[in-house]
């Protein structure tokens, strides 16, 4: 009698944890969070059934390495590091931040979808509120670099604004009343560029 075929491992480049991970915030998109159990992952990642127990063993566990994963994911869709050069001028940090919202509520949907349901479930672990914002402090202090090199005389409260502002849009557009209504890409540059140009239209760029 032969022996068993070996259970495939994880495509090559991607650790276990991360596709574990992906799986996770794959259901969390379409299930919320009573969708997301340690049998549930095993069999979206196609995994043995017990893999997802192996990499995080509790539930707890599960959802602070989904949401380090998901910060990965949206921290590459947002891609900040690859803002333009503030002496580009106010029109290439619009488009450039039109593009990474726009692609956010469209090809990325499933990102922001599960952020939400992670964001609420964070609001009742205390233990989950710390990893959550800790991924949310980095997205925050690389806008907070960029508006002060823009000129921003209060970075902190413009920061404050802009996060409001595509937090706003995309809740209403994913998961709000404007869901079936997503925006343009241009309708998107234009709103962000109303609101930058109030915050640093007339400042010279340094």
């Amino acid at each position: 009698m032969s022996a068993p075929a070996a259970s495939p491992g994880p495509p090559t480049g991607v650790s276990r944890a991360d596709l574990v991970a992906d799986a996770a915030v794959t259901l969390l998109a379409e299930r919320g969070m009573r969708g997301l159990t340690h049998r549930a992952v095993d069999e979206r990642a196609g995994l043995p059934q017990g893999s997802t127990s192996n990499v995080a063993r509790t539930r707890q566990a599960l959802l602070e390495l989904t949401v380090r994963r998901l910060a990965d994911r949206e921290a590459r869709v947002l891609a900040l590091h690859e803002m333009p050069d503030p002496r580009a001028g106010l029109d290439a940090l619009v488009g450039a931040l039109a593009l990474a919202t726009h692609r956010a509520l469209t090809r990325h949907r499933t990102l922001t979808l599960a952020r939400y349901e992670l964001a609420l479930e964070a609001t009742r672990r205390p233990e989950l509120r710390a990893h959550f914002d800790a991924a949310g402090a980095r997205f925050r202090e690389q806008l907070g670099v960029l508006v002060t090199a823009m000129g921003s005389a209060d970075p902190a409260r413009h920061v404050l604004s802009l996060v409001a502002w595509a937090d706003g849009l995309m809740f209403s557009c994913v998961a709000g009343s404007f869901h079936s209504e997503v925006p343009s890409l241009q309708e998107v540059r234009s709103g962000l560029r109303e609101l930058l140009d109030g915050m640093l239209g007339g400042r010279p760029v340094p």
